[in-house]
Parts: C-alpha cells; structure tokens; sequence
C-alpha cells in the first residue's frame, strides 16, 4: 500500500537523520523539553507531504463508509492539516523515543546503535509501550502506526500521553540485554532461512 510505504520511508528518514548525528537523548525528561520546545522536522517535511497525500484520501473514504454515523464535512475539510499535524507530532516524538533508545544501546555495548533495532523498538515502544518487546520478530509495525496517526489526525487527538510512557520505558531499557536478544533473535532468523 503507497500511504504504508510513505510512512515507512518517513520512519526509516527520521530515525536515520536521528543516528547520523552524535546527539542523543539521555533522559525522558529531556525529550519531554525537546518536545515542548520547538519542532525540528523541517528538513522531513516533503515526506510528511506526501504522507498527507495519501492519507487524505483514505480517510474521506472510510467516513464515506461509516454507516451509523454521519462524519461531518467540516472534518473532512481539516483532515488534511489535522493529519499533518498528527504525522509531525507523532515523528518528532518517534525521532526522540529513538534517540534515547540509541543512547541506552550505545552506553551499554559501546558500540554505535544498530539501525534497524532501533527503529524496531522504537516504533514497538511508541504503538505499546507497557508491553514487553518482541525481538524475535524484526517486522516493522507500519501498518498500525499509519493506522493510529491517521485516526489521532482525523478526530483530532494527541498522542502525548502515549508518547511520555514510551519515553519512560526507553528510559528504563537494558540495552545490553536488548542488544543481546536481538543478535540472538537474528542468529535464529538466519538459521531457519533455507539455504540455497
């Protein structure tokens, strides 16, 4: 689906952008200032568009298809800025909840972050972040991370609850034991691919 691959571009964008730099995030009270602060997302704006593009659509679809209620049109007409909204708040927040899940990798094996993990718990956090991590599944839950920022952008609803509670957890992470898991869950994956 075109509007899950925008998202996963603009995850994969903001993540990286995230890992490039030497900053990180050490604290969620930290995060909670950047957050309150101003908003650095300009430089993933064509991709936050684009999102937009996509969603808009599929949202005047389904409030087409809701029989039950009648969605009004003045919602409709504000999806648009309401979903970017919702799609800048929300990769801001996924940008820092990746950070300071790199910082906790980085400070426990020494090592640089391994991309693709910290994108994994980083958007597994944010969707759920009082469930235990699943590492032995490397999938990327784009699906219902699109789906949720365009439910939050089309009734108009914040996400900042949900993102304090995942930054409380990526506080708490052991990245050793994370970093660990994931190198095993890997070895695993690899090991039940048939050879060619």
């Amino acid at each position: 689906m075109p509007l899950v691959r925008a998202v996963g571009d603009l995850v994969d964008s903001a993540i990286d952008r995230v890992l490039l730099t030497d900053a990180r995030v050490t604290s969620a009270a930290e995060a909670r200032r950047l957050l309150a602060g101003e908003r650095d997302t300009e430089e993933l704006a064509d991709k936050i568009q684009r999102v937009v593009v996509l969603a808009v659509p599929v949202v005047r679809i389904l409030a087409r298809g809701a029989r039950f209620t009648r969605v009004p049109w003045v919602m409709l007409a504000s999806s648009s800025a309401s979903i970017a909204i919702a799609v800048r708040t929300g990769i801001r927040e996924l940008q820092l909840i990746g950070s300071l899940v790199a910082d906790r990798l980085e400070r426990a094996t020494g090592a640089p972050a391994d991309p693709a993990l910290v994108k994994k718990v980083a958007i597994d956090l944010y969707l759920h972040p009082k469930r235990k991590l699943d590492l032995a599944d490397d999938k990327l839950r784009l699906v219902r991370l699109t789906r949720k920022w365009l439910l939050l952008g089309a009734f108009g609803r914040t996400t900042s609850r949900r993102a304090g509670n995942a930054l409380e957890a990526a506080e708490k992470l052991d990245g050793a034991e994370v970093a660990t898991r994931w190198q095993s869950a890997a070895r695993a994956r690899g090991s039940s691919e048939p050879s060619s």
